[in-house]
């Protein structure tokens, strides 16, 4: 069994200090490919150091499969690590490396022998195994690193961030290998650690998105857990609403006009006139009062624009523009002092600099959240 369990897990280096991992509680079921991702100094690697029995826990209970495991040593944890620098020995061969481990703990040749065929046979690594890491492309050495991780036949993998030295091909061709490896080891479950939302997204069953700063000793370092389209398009606060994505979602300031069950009216600064305008929004925000401050939040590609489309419409002109062959960004400014708005369309976008346009937004696709950054429940399906 490979579930892993994180009950109220802590971290911190000192009694002294602010907490590097706070009540993080996380629930990672048997064969599952979990990604930690946040911004930089937020624990994901601390958190995936902790499973592995490299970090001490401050308090709480670590369980891999139904075994708490706070004090046992990483050994015995049926764990195996993939590091982001190769640590591979020089003078040894890609065999010899993806074998070391195995004789460490005393294996027979024949059982050595067997294991590396097979993990050399899952990363297409068969013709080099006489070859020496020296030999080898950035690409092929990590594929040894996880050979040597696949070796051991563990209950979990665990990955601190295996691509950041690989240049953005290399990216894509690994994170395609490890995406297969986690399909063909079935059994398996695999924590992964990284920055980058691209490989959260298309690698992660479940993303633990954390925390950092003043933020962790406040609300938890665990700012949402859930799969991927959950974050992107049911995001439980405004942390999650503009770490994922990339462009990033809009948000803007309004006022709470009013609310029902169903759906909430709101004041945002612009509109056709500059008097303002009100837009409605699918969700329930009767917890809050008419006149409350609320920011609303519309990802740039739901934005519509152009006076025939449907949605309430919002005027904006336009600041810069990106042009990057399948898509065009659109940089546009609604009112002074508001942030800045990004519209992305499909393909070539005629629109120029200092060009006015009307937006328009959908109540389906826009998000609400109160003064406290919560958002207010949705009351539309949405995908995830």
């Amino acid at each position: 069994m490979s579930r892993i369990d994180f009950q109220r897990v802590c971290k911190r280096y000192a009694p002294n200090l602010p907490y590097t991992i706070k009540d993080a509680d996380i629930a990672i079921a048997q064969g599952e490919f979990c990604v930690f991702v946040g911004p930089s100094g937020c624990g994901k690697s601390t958190l995936l150091r902790m499973v592995a029995g490299l970090e001490s826990i401050t308090s709480g209970e670590l369980s891999i499969g139904g075994r708490v495991v706070n004090e046992l040593e990483p050994a015995k944890r049926g764990v195996a690590m993939v590091f982001q620098s190769y640590a591979l020995y020089p003078h040894m061969t890609v065999a010899e490396n993806m074998a070391f481990g195995l004789r460490v703990f005393g294996a027979d040749r024949l059982t050595i022998e067997k294991k590396v065929k097979k993990a050399a046979d899952i990363l297409q690594l068969t013709p080099l195994l006489d070859r020496l890491p020296k030999q080898l492309s950035g690409g092929q050495r990590q594929r040894v690193a996880i050979g040597r991780a696949i070796v051991k036949e563990p209950d979990v993998f665990l990955f601190d961030e295996p691509l950041s030295n690989l240049d953005a091909a290399l990216r894509v061709q690994t994170r395609l290998e490890i995406a297969k490896l986690h399909h063909d080891i079935g059994t398996a479950s695999m924590i992964y650690v990284t920055h980058d939302q691209v490989e959260a997204m298309t690698l992660a069953d479940k993303i633990v998105l954390l925390r950092s700063g003043a933020a962790v000793q406040e609300q938890g370092s665990v700012a949402q857990f859930g799969s991927p389209m959950a974050l992107y398009h049911r995001p439980e606060n405004l942390f999650v609403a503009e770490f994922i994505g990339s462009p990033k979602m809009n948000i803007l300031p309004a006022t709470l006009l009013r609310a029902e069950a169903d759906h909430a009216v709101v004041r945002v600064q612009g509109g056709e006139r500059g008097e303002g305008a009100e837009i409605t929004v699918a969700v329930d925000a009767r917890r809050a009062q008419p006149g409350d401050a609320v920011s609303l939040g519309i990802r740039p590609e739901h934005l519509l624009h152009g006076s025939e489309a449907p949605g309430a419409p919002l005027a904006a002109s336009v600041r810069q523009m990106e042009r990057l062959g399948e898509a065009s960004m659109l940089y546009l400014d609604v009112a002074p002092g508001l942030p800045m708005v990004t519209l992305r369309l499909e393909g070539y976008a005629p629109q120029c600099a200092g060009e006015a346009l009307t937006l328009r937004l959908r109540p389906e696709q826009c998000h609400l959240f109160d003064a406290a950054g919560q958002a207010f429940a949705r009351s539309v399906a949405l995908p995830g």
